[in-house]
């Protein structure tokens, strides 16, 4: 794909450093927008990748200004778009998660509609915006025909669900409306290597337990690496009969288990004893692969992701043992 033009959009995140990696990796000239150009944590760790300095160009933009990414997009084939807040404790989520989510996606696709070059958009969205339904029951297998409920994350109070659903909502809406040629990717909890300095939320479970957290040993988590969900971004839009949308989930597990395989990789590590008894919150479940596959995709294996992120906190000094 040397020589492709493409954009990714929140370029300083975890999923979208990866993103800008890879693309650089594969020869692509990339366009990449952060909020403030002037900060280096933002930026430094992105110039910094191979390729860089040769064939990335960073653009300011931000999700609530209208036609900021404008001047980023034009002359592009695709635009990964993957900026949006990731974190669960907010006060006002109407402000925090919402509008950013849901007027900041639809900003991206009105640019999208302007530029004639651009032959596919992929979108960031997340397994939040797929299984927060009444469907979710014990021992399910949910696949990307799920959607989560509005009313159900309202109920529940999930805000970080609702932005992310009601996003993919407007963006299928506009897509259709306005003949775009959107797939959206939907990823579990995220981990492996960190190549930006701050902390992730999906990182930030993993620390937590390791510096004793209070945990459920009952509660399930769903589980990615990085690496494959930056890679099925590229191809999503490099695989021509790539459609609709795909979850991607290598492995569901309880907490016990996540614990039970940090302390056989780190047998040193003093971990919690301390838990709580209480039923899950989320039913044991699986999530189907099988699209995910389709593109090409051999998931890396848990075992593997965990001790990658584990790895990059203790490198990044978040973590010393």
């Amino acid at each position: 794909m040397s020589g492709k033009v493409v954009c990714v959009t929140g370029a300083s995140g975890f999923i979208a450093s990866w993103l800008v990696k890879l693309l650089l990796d594969r020869g692509y000239t990339v366009k990449a927008t952060v909020r403030d150009l002037g900060d280096p944590k933002k930026t430094e760790h992105l110039r910094a990748l191979d390729g860089a300095s040769e064939r990335l160009q960073l653009f300011k933009a931000n999700l609530l200004e209208e036609g900021s990414f404008d001047a980023a997009f034009d002359g592009c084939e695709c635009v990964f778009h993957t900026a949006s807040p990731c974190f669960f404790a907010t006060e006002d989520p109407q402000a925090d998660l919402i509008d950013p989510a849901v007027k900041g996606t639809l900003n991206v696709l009105n640019s999208c509609a302007k530029i004639s070059s651009i032959k596919r958009v992929v979108v960031t969205s997340s397994m939040a915006a797929v299984a927060f339904n009444e469907r979710w029951t014990h021992d399910v297998m949910i696949d990307e025909t799920w959607f989560s409920s509005v009313d159900f994350c309202e109920r529940n109070e999930l805000w970080y669900a609702l932005s992310k659903t009601l996003a993919e909502e407007c963006a299928w809406k506009f897509s259709k409306d306005n003949g775009i040629d959107m797939v959206t990717i939907n990823p579990s909890f995220v981990i492996g290597p960190l190549l930006q300095p701050t902390l992730n939320l999906s990182a930030a479970q993993i620390l937590n337990l390791i510096n004793g957290t209070t945990y459920n040993p009952n509660e399930n988590y769903r589980w990615v690496n990085v690496k494959d969900v930056a890679l099925a971004h590229i191809l999503a839009f490099e695989v021509p009969s790539a459609n609709g949308r795909y979850c991607l989930v290598e492995r569901v597990t309880r907490c016990s288990e996540v614990i039970k395989i940090i302390r056989e990789l780190y047998p040193t590590i003093q971990l919690p004893q301390k838990c709580t008894d209480k039923e899950p919150v989320y039913p044991r479940h699986q999530v189907s692969d099988k699209k995910a596959r389709s593109l090409g995709l051999d998931f890396i294996p848990f075992e593997t992701s965990l001790k990658e992120v584990i790895e990059s906190l203790k490198e990044k000094g978040f973590v010393s043992f």
